[in-house]
């Protein structure tokens, strides 16, 4: 009996993983041992790095609210402990945005939050 090869679907688990790095450089979009391990390493980066986006975007939110608050003459610590201790409940995005957006009504959140702090 001869030798059964399967080769319609390793053809088409190849033409997979060649689909999947379509758009990568050289070799590693071309050649189907390096396209893999190029596939490979992008999906193990590509769980990391949603980590890491949820990170940087705190940062960018919380370094924004540092340059909102500094123009109000309150440091961006003093700030949120302030607003912890009057009881307003709104995370670092909401607060970012109102700064960037409703400037007035930020002045406001300073202003109930510097009352709670002293």
């Amino acid at each position: 009996m001869s030798r059964a090869t399967n080769a319609p679907a390793s053809r088409q688990r190849r033409k997979r993983r060649l689909e999947m790095a379509k758009g990568f450089r050289g070799s590693r979009s071309k050649l189907f041992r390096q396209a893999t391990e190029a596939v490979d390493r992008a999906m193990a980066m590509a769980t990391s790095h949603r980590k890491l986006r949820k990170r940087d975007y705190r940062a960018l939110w919380i370094s924004r609210l540092s340059a909102a608050c500094r123009n109000n003459d309150i440091s961006y610590s003093r700030f949120i402990d302030g607003l912890s201790k009057a009881d307003i409940a709104l995370n670092r995005k909401m607060l970012s945005e109102i700064a960037i957006h409703d400037p007035a009504g930020f002045r406001q959140l300073v202003e109930q939050a510097r009352a709670a702090v002293s």
